[in-house]
């Protein structure tokens, strides 16, 4: 006599139950995960659009100039937007004064020799953040944490 093969109706009901609890866990956390999810995308954006502005200035022998518009929440480099601030994230900038354009729009000049005008981009959520430091010595970007 063979016996019998399945799943009995108990061990069904305990694997719906998992299933069902983890659903309403992914469920609970999906809109945290997706802030957080666009905030580091931002903080890569600019850190990249940053970069780029150096090795532009570099390759091209002529100044790059990284900007961030606090009214069109967005940042690019010379006249090219790379990309948008999500509304879940605040954005903070420091630049020279001669760096601030109309608008109220932040430039960072980034300069061949290496060198750029300096300033930082912060960027912020809930109680915290980090800021993106240019120096204007060496033109290098530095990630540290914001201050609140």
């Amino acid at each position: 006599m063979r016996a019998a093969r399945g799943f009995t109706l108990i061990e069904l009901m305990v694997a719906f139950a998992v299933i069902a609890l983890a659903l309403g866990v992914t469920a609970v956390s999906w809109p945290r995960l997706h802030e957080s999810m666009q905030y580091r995308a931002a903080l890569r954006g600019v850190l990249a659009g940053m970069n780029a502005a150096r090795v532009e200035a570099a390759k091209s022998g002529r100044e790059a100039v990284f900007y961030v518009d606090p009214q069109a929440r967005a940042y690019g480099v010379n006249d090219r937007e790379l990309g948008r601030f999500p509304e879940s994230v605040a954005v903070r900038f420091t630049v020279a004064g001669q760096e601030i354009a109309a608008r109220g729009r932040g430039q960072i000049r980034f300069y061949p020799e290496g060198g750029a005008t300096g300033g930082s981009v912060d960027l912020l959520r809930g109680n915290g953040g980090v800021r993106l430091r240019v120096d204007w010595l060496f033109g290098a970007v530095t990630q540290v944490e914001a201050p609140g």
